[in-house]
């Protein structure tokens, strides 16, 4: 019975019928999509990536915590287009796979996966998108040897944008062609330093293309950057969101960070995902 208390608190009994069998509810599942986000990535982890096990994030929390099956598509470096191109550029994901397995087999594009998953299974209740963050990283890198790489990214940001945008449309597009029905949560990025104010903007100009398609496909976005930023505020920390322990530590240095979320962090996303798919439905 506690499952079934928490399954009605996070609306996730949405189209089960009130005679339903618990069988039935722990066929309910969440389809997740997206970059090392999702994947729950650790840099630097040595042997622990031969097991896809090793890495623990918001789609174990949402199986532990609601019960659903979390089905976990995420590749490490996927980018908007790698999602729909095997021949398109990403920031490492076709690397990944070619070394170490992720936490779903699959041959083919993330979308082929996902498209093929949708259509015979009928139990998906949610889907999870995390794309865009590695678009903007591969504009950054193409910038670096730049005689002003900040200009560059500057004149970058247009196209950088339009290209999301365009992408994230296909790829919704494709995701109800399918027949699903069912939610589809975008997410949105996290600033790792609310006090570094060029870096945030540019993570608000991302999130801004990543939300511009979203309702024409009845989709809605888990606003992850302000979650993080209201943790973050805390004066103790001072905008840093690695101070606030929501990020991995840097292997190199415990006292800085890398980009991935720590299990705070983790358990900060999922509970901001269930917030948005209960104000959504």
């Amino acid at each position: 019975m506690k499952r079934l208390r928490v399954f009605a608190c996070a609306c996730l009994i949405a189209g089960v019928g009130a005679g339903a069998t618990a069988g039935a509810y722990e066929r309910d599942q969440v389809l997740v999509l997206g970059d090392s986000v999702p994947f729950a990535y650790i840099a630097s982890a040595g042997y622990e990536y031969i097991n896809p096990e090793n890495f623990v994030g918001f789609a174990n929390d949402l199986h532990h915590r609601l019960g659903v099956e979390a089905v976990d598509a995420a590749c490490p470096g996927e980018t908007t287009g790698s999602f729909l191109s095997s021949t398109a550029p990403d920031n490492g994901c076709r690397a990944y796979r070619a070394k170490f397995p992720l936490h779903v087999a699959y041959g083919a594009t993330q979308l082929a996966f996902a498209t093929n998953y949708l259509k015979h299974n009928r139990n998906v209740r949610a889907v999870t998108i995390t794309l865009g963050a590695n678009d903007g990283f591969l504009l950054e890198d193409s910038c670096a040897t730049q005689a002003n790489p900040t200009l560059c990214i500057t004149d970058g940001v247009p196209a950088l944008v339009e290209s999301i945008v365009t992408n994230l449309s296909t790829i919704l597009a494709d995701l109800r062609a399918t027949g699903y029905g069912g939610a589809i949560i975008l997410t949105n990025y996290y600033s790792v330093d609310y006090s570094d104010t060029a870096g945030t903007e540019l993570t608000e100009v991302l999130n801004k293309a990543i939300a511009a398609p979203a309702s024409a496909y009845g989709a809605v976005v888990a606003d992850l950057f302000t979650a993080f930023e209201k943790v973050a505020a805390n004066p103790l920390f001072g905008g840093k969101t690695c101070n606030a322990g929501l990020l991995n530590a840097s292997v190199t240095n415990e006292l800085l960070c890398d980009v991935h979320p720590s299990q705070s962090g983790h358990r900060l996303i999922t509970d901001t995902l269930i917030r948005t798919y209960a104000s959504s439905h």
